[in-house]
């Protein structure tokens, strides 16, 4: 079986999408059968997953967004999205 990665272009899978849940007042991403609460910068990262950004752009806007060295969110992110492709949340 293949290793999982971050794509280069990620987007949300068919059928999931952030929503922001006024009962929960957080972000949750919906799948099929699926409910996650996104916590803390992880809504952020999956609001730029609209498949037009690159990964490296992500990184490059939410490093300035926390001001933050690039290569702590670059980890973060890379480490975050490979575990929810492998949940085919994220392609």
């Amino acid at each position: 079986m293949p290793e999982t990665t971050a794509p280069d272009r990620p987007r949300l899978a068919p059928g999931v999408r952030l929503h922001f849940d006024q009962t929960r007042n957080a972000w949750v991403l919906l799948g099929p059968e699926r409910v996650i609460e996104t916590e803390g910068p992880a809504s952020e990262i999956l609001r730029r997953c609209d498949g037009t950004r690159t990964l490296s752009q992500i990184v490059d806007e939410l490093a300035a967004l926390y001001t933050a060295e690039r290569a702590e969110i670059e980890g973060d992110v890379k480490d975050m999205l490979t575990e929810l492709v492998s949940k085919r949340m994220v392609v």
